[in-house]
């Protein structure tokens, strides 16, 4: 039989879930994969940033214009937000507005090298931390019916650079990867991991 006093102190001190400020799927996935708790909820910002911003600050700015939304109304809460930007030849790629958009996208990435840089902002109790986590993913070449093919059957018209890692063009398009192949995915969730368990 259990202490039941024990079982008290932990309730009493157990920590309410972690919020996510994403509407990503992804992102859920990768904490879930973590066992991190948490819940979801929507920001809304509009994902805008100072010109006078280098590129690796932007991602961080914009996840932190989204913590700070949630904070407004859960100041005592642990928040989690986080933004991903792709980058080639210091031009960033964002999220295709259509269909020829994203064919175009691709085609940019296509036998190239790239940046994916995903922005944390991450509050713990009475700590803030914020970084950028930065993985470099290189394309085989890819032709136009392959390109077709994955932009009418898997529709990555929410992610940045028209592509998920995770998807169908992670298997046959990527021909290396340096770096955390889950910051490509939208959070880089290992550094998040122990910042969580230390925090």
């Amino acid at each position: 039989m259990g202490d039941p006093y024990r079982n008290i102190i932990d309730v009493i001190y157990m920590k309410s879930p972690l919020i996510l400020a994403s509407a990503s799927p992804r992102r859920a996935q990768l904490l879930t994969m973590a066992e991190i708790p948490f819940e979801v909820q929507i920001p809304d910002t509009d994902e805008s940033w100072p010109d006078t911003l280098v590129i690796d600050q932007i991602p961080v700015h914009i996840a932190e214009q989204k913590a700070r939304f949630i904070l407004n109304q859960h100041q005592d809460r642990d928040i989690l937000a986080a933004d991903t930007i792709v980058v080639i030849k210091d031009q960033i790629i964002g999220k295709p507005k259509d269909r020829q958009d994203a064919i175009h996208m691709l085609q940019v990435l296509s036998g190239a090298t790239h940046r994916v840089i995903t922005g944390v902002y991450l509050k713990l109790s009475d700590s803030v931390y914020q970084f950028s986590d930065c993985t470099e993913v290189s394309f085989h070449p890819l032709t136009l019916e392959q390109i077709v093919h994955y932009i009418d059957n898997y529709k990555p018209f929410d992610k940045a650079g028209s592509y998920a890692i995770q998807e169908w063009i992670g298997a046959v398009a990527i021909r290396s990867i340096r770096g955390c192949f889950y910051n490509v995915m939208g959070l880089p969730i290992s550094r998040v991991n122990q910042l969580y368990q230390n925090g």
